[in-house]
């Protein structure tokens, strides 16, 4: 069962609705004008599947029942996928064939849930941001004019740290600052080093470096660290309430429903471009 939604607004569903990032979207949905959450959905099997999608995020009953898939005749215009990279691979598929704009913010992405985006994106418009965060899109940007203003005579490190239940490393924002760095520097994935150890020989110009830190309950705290010769320039993020990614996300729905079939991300969302 679904609550009824006036026709002039985005009526959204959220996949992974029972998680902790799909609860705080649907307490974002009902807090922001203009978007109304239609639908939720949970994995088969899971204990949220039949009840209220509302008071499980604690914002009381939304008369929006969390269902294991997408019912046919439920009109939406748009999925928020905070899931899994299995989930949404086929959500994905689920997307292009209902005609529905994506947004995902799922992290750790394997090739097959890559590649099936790809497809959705030759049929619907999708947004793909392992960082939903307006600032960390923000930082993203600034990464890239800040290392290519400051050339190849600065170093550049980045170092993130999350909670001690992530279970990718590095995290999706800090390999995408990494991309743009890398990017500004004229080099590509192979340059990457996601850890030092032994004896690995003095720094070469032509490398990144991430580090990922795990510990306690931090929500995602990004450093890009350029370092030259007698100066530094760090530039960083730290996210202390889960909303924050939630009303990124929520922006990025309301935003990408109006947008022609293509591969999205926050960078577009905010004209940054």
């Amino acid at each position: 069962m679904s609550a009824a939604a006036p026709k002039d607004i985005t009526r959204a569903v959220v996949h992974g609705a029972a998680g902790r990032m799909g609860r705080a979207i649907v307490r974002a949905i009902h807090d922001t004008s203009g978007i109304a959450l239609v639908g939720a959905i949970d994995r088969a099997g899971a204990s949220s599947v039949g009840l209220d999608a509302g008071e499980l995020a604690g914002v009381g009953p939304l008369r929006v029942s969390t269902e294991a898939s997408l019912r046919e005749e439920l009109e939406a215009h748009v999925i928020i996928d905070f899931s899994s990279s299995e989930a949404t691979e086929a959500i994905a598929a689920v997307a292009a064939a209902r005609g529905l704009a994506l947004v995902v913010g799922t992290t750790g992405l394997e090739a097959g849930a890559r590649a099936a985006l790809e497809r959705a994106a030759a049929q619907v418009p999708v947004v793909v941001a392992p960082n939903t965060s307006v600032g960390v899109t923000v930082l993203a940007h600034l990464a890239e004019v800040a290392t290519r203003l400051l050339g190849d005579g600065f170093d550049a490190e980045i170092v993130e740290m999350h909670h001690n239940k992530k279970a990718d490393a590095p995290s999706g924002t800090a390999l995408r600052i990494a991309d743009v760095v890398l990017a500004a520097k004229g080099l590509d994935r192979s340059a990457l080093r996601t850890g030092r150890e032994g004896k690995p020989g003095p720094r070469t110009r032509s490398e990144v470096g991430v580090l990922a830190m795990r510990g306690g309950d931090v929500i995602g705290d990004h450093t890009l660290v350029l370092a030259g010769e007698g100066e530094r320039v760090e530039l960083t993020h730290k996210a202390t309430d889960r909303s924050l990614f939630a009303r990124g996300a929520v922006r990025a729905a309301q935003w990408v429903i109006r947008r022609p079939a293509g591969l999205y991300d926050m960078r577009d969302v905010l004209g940054l471009r």
